[in-house]
This record gives C-alpha cells, sequence and structure tokens, in this order.
C-alpha cells in the first residue's frame, strides 16, 4: 500500500507539529508517511524539521521529511493539508486586538473566536485560506484540508462558501478535552464516559453525558454535575488557575447543558460577565481578562525551551495528544471507521440552526471521507444562543465573500459582549481604529480610508 502525502502549512509551529506528527507516525498504517513541512520562517521550519526527523528516529520508523518555503510545491499531490498558522502572531495582531478595545473600555479573555478580536482576525486570517484552497483545487484537489485556525466557525463558513469542492474540516480539542475535564470534576475514569455533543465550535453542549454501569446500562451523570456544583466539590481547578471554570457550570445551571468551550472563552461570547464597572462579577466568576496575551507569552517562552530540548536530545519522548488528525488521517487511509467531531458546513444536520453556518458534530470518518452525523433541532435555550453568535459570523464572512466594509460594522454592532458595553458610534470609531492599526494585514477593501456610510 502506497504512504500518504502529509503536508502542514504552519509547520513553524513546532511543539503542536510534534504532537501531530507522533500520533500519525505511531499508527502502522501511516508510519511510512511522507511529511511535508511548509512554513515562511526559515528558522522555524529548519527547527520543525530537526523535531520531525528525531521522531521519526524515536519511533524507528520508515516515514520521511521535506521541507518547502513554496506553498504550492508543498502541497502538490499531497493527500492531506494540516494548517495551523496564525496570521499576525503574537506581535502586533493580538496585541492590537486587545490593545484597541481597552481605550473604549471593551475588555477582552481571548478575542480569537468572537468578538471584535475575533472579527479581526477572521479578516485576517480566511484570505490566507483561501489562497491554500485555491492550490489546492491546481495541484491537490481530492485532499482533505485539517483546519487547526481560529477563528474555526467562520474559518469552516468562508471556506465552504467560496470553495465548495474542498474537502474540509475544522478540529478543535474542547470536545473531548472537556469531557475529560469533567470526569476528573466527578472522579470518574473517562474510559466509563458516553456523551454526544453539538453545536457550532466553542459554542457546542453536551446534549446527554452518561457513566457506564457495571451492568451496561448508562447513568444520566447531570444530576451529579448540578449536585457537585451546589456543593463546591466542582469545578475542581484547572490547568489554568487564572480561570476557576464557574462560568461554565453556572451556564449549566441556566440552561440545563454544559458547554464544551472553557470558561476563558465562553465569558467573552455572551453579555452577562464582563461588563465595565462590575468588578464583582469578574472576582465572582474568575474572569481571567487578557488571557490570551498572558497565554501567549508563556507559550512563546515554553516553545523556545522545548524546541531547544529537542534539538538537543536525542530521543524524543512521544505520547499520544488528543488531536483528531491521525485518526481521520488513518480512517481516510485505511478505510478503519472512526467517530470524531468536526466543523462542517450544516447542510442540515442541525436543523434549528442555519444551512449555511459552520456546525461542531460528531462525524463518521472512513476512506468515504467525514460524514456529519444528523442532530435534528437543539434545545430552544442553545439554538437562541448560538445564534447571537452565529450573526457575527455570518456578516464577517459577508464582508469577506462580498468585499464589504459595512460588514464588519454590521459584525461588531451584532456581537453580544461588544453590543452591551458600548454605543453605535463607539462601535463604528473602535472598528475604524482597529482597520487602521491593522493596515495591511487586512485585504485592500477592507482598509478603505471612509468609514462605512452611517444613513
Amino acid at each position: 500500500m502506497a504512504n500518504p502525502k502529509i503536508t502542514f502549512i504552519g509547520a513553524g509551529s513546532s511543539v503542536f507539529m510534534k504532537n501531530i506528527v507522533g500520533d500519525i507516525l505511531q499508527r502502522p498504517a501511516l508510519a511510512g508517511a511522507e511529511i511535508r513541512l511548509m512554513d515562511i520562517n526559515p528558522t522555524r521550519l529548519e527547527e520543525s524539521a530537526v523535531i520531525a526527523g528525531k521522531l521519526i528516529s524515536t519511533l524507528g520508523v520508515a516515514a520521511t521529511v521535506k521541507t518547502f518555503d513554496n506553498q504550492r510545491q508543498a502541497l502538490d499531490g499531497t493527500d492531506f493539508v494540516v494548517v495551523c498558522f496564525q496570521i499576525g502572531g503574537y506581535e502586533p495582531s493580538t496585541v492590537i486586538d486587545f490593545d484597541v478595545p481597552k481605550k473604549y473600555n471593551l475588555r477582552q479573555t481571548i478575542a480569537d473566536t468572537l468578538g471584535v478580536g475575533g472579527i479581526m482576525r477572521g479578516l485576517r486570517t480566511v484570505p490566507h485560506l483561501w489562497s491554500i484552497c485555491e492550490d489546492m483545487l491546481e495541484v491537490a484537489p481530492r485532499a482533505i484540508m485539517l483546519q487547526y485556525v481560529n477563528p474555526m466557525a467562520i474559518n469552516t463558513w468562508a471556506i465552504a462558501e467560496k470553495y465548495p469542492t474542498i474537502r474540509q474540516v475544522g478540529l478543535c480539542h474542547s470536545v473531548q478535552g472537556t469531557a475529560h475535564e469533567l470526569a476528573n470534576d466527578l472522579g470518574i475514569a473517562y474510559e466509563d464516559i458516553r456523551y454526544r455533543s453539538a453545536g457550532i465550535n466553542h459554542m457546542a453542549f453536551f446534549l446527554n453525558f452518561e457513566q457506564r454501569q457495571p451492568d451496561g446500562s448508562y447513568r444520566d451523570l447531570y444530576p451529579e454535575l448540578h449536585r457537585a456544583y451546589r456543593e463546591g466539590r466542582a469545578p475542581k481547578p484547572g490547568w489554568n488557575p487564572r480561570c476557576p471554570n464557574k462560568v461554565r457550570y453556572e451556564m449549566m445551571t441556566r440552561l440545563g447543558y454544559f458547554v464544551t468551550e472553557s470558561s476563558e472563552h465562553f465569558a467573552e461570547y455572551t453579555p452577562y460577565f464582563i461588563k465595565e464597572g462590575r468588578e464583582d462579577l469578574i472576582e465572582k466568576y474568575g474572569i481571567p481578562l487578557d488571557e490570551y496575551p498572558k497565554r501567549c507569552i508563556e507559550q512563546i517562552a515554553s516553545w523556545k525551551r522545548t524546541s531547544e530540548e529537542y534539538r538537543n536530545a536525542d530521543r524524543i519522548e512521544v505520547k499520544a495528544s488528543r488531536e483528531y488528525a491521525s485518526s481521520i488521517v488513518n480512517s481516510v487511509w485505511t478505510g478503519e471507521p472512526s467517530v470524531i467531531y468536526g466543523n462542517l458546513r450544516n447542510n442540515g444536520v442541525i436543523t434549528s440552526l442555519p444551512d449555511a453556518a459552520a456546525v461542531e458534530v460528531p462525524c463518521l470518518v472512513d476512506d468515504n471521507g467525514l460524514q456529519p452525523t444528523y442532530i435534528g433541532d437543539l434545545p430552544p435555550q442553545l439554538t437562541a444562543l448560538m445564534r447571537t453568535n452565529i450573526n457575527v459570523q455570518e456578516l464577517t464572512v459577508r464582508a469577506l465573500v462580498e468585499e464589504k466594509r459595512e460588514h464588519i460594522y454590521h459584525a461588531a454592532m451584532m456581537d453580544p459582549h461588544t453590543a452591551a458595553e458600548l454605543d453605535l458610534d463607539q462601535i463604528w470609531s473602535l472598528v475604524d481604529d482597529l482597520i487602521a492599526a491593522h493596515g495591511a494585514m487586512l485585504p485592500e477593501w477592507a482598509r478603505g480610508t471612509q468609514t462605512a456610510q452611517v444613513a
């Protein structure tokens, strides 16, 4: 059997690349894969190539590594495309996304998925994803794009809108990661948990969360989650001590379901938790303001240390990650079925959400590709909350597809957190300032000198 060709665009994300490549090469059918690494930063690219080479040596497999500084060449004839870049980086773009809104007293936690930060990140990112799609259509039309880039829903929606024939899936680890967290909070082995989740990326909910019993039946764990929260036994301290994860538990008590993305994220997708002059809310729910810039600084320092350790090591410890990429590649390549949670165009899978929206649902994977499973209507309160985020996503995609600057303002108007804090004149002025600060990092159509017309 031939070996798959797997291309990494943004391979300079060396630690992420290491985890995915390590997962892939531990699967027997993929051990001879051709790993193609592409990045615009030659130093980071060379660093990643060294790490990949040491992975191959450690595992004793027959895989090969090739490096590219040309995107189309890296994609030519490939079978899978793993996308893992951050357009604009921590500096200047993430700093802009946080610092400019602060001038309007608009505070954020992560700012990479929704809100004014997520809108700007989408405007920076989608054109580069589209350029990959253009090249794939020319040199790898049947390849599958495994897209790990935020804002996930905006990106997935925009690709499906403009390049509907591209086989793509947006991948996140929030569903499986949260399931592990909840199992830990309840003191239950993850292997005994069964769950089903659906929604949109970063706002999907566990529709059921159950524990396998000795007789083979399943016990609903939602009553135990509610009881643990009331009694103060949950949430237990998570990986991030800056956020005690109370937001998600509180929302569970109001909505009846637990959301699959972190409290850091969820606090800024809704209008309830971050309010100017309400420091009591920040304290009560442990809202980690400016979390993402702090995380970026820590990760940059950690990447430098870890990459240097990998470079100097003769062997690299290889552990299985929680990412879905290797499972997808293995199932598509061998036909061995698997189930993953992926982001794709809705197309009627969740009947209470728009067909064009990007939804996150369980998908069956085999040599036919990825097939999303039918969900039907979500509980109405979950649908209503998701629509507030879908409004922002849709208007950002409309701005990109139609090249209409006014829709950037409309997207910001509809954002739940922004609209709760700022009036219309402030929103218009903030968008102007963000566009000016980003400059050439945004598409030319978005950089016009005129503010969107106010009738």
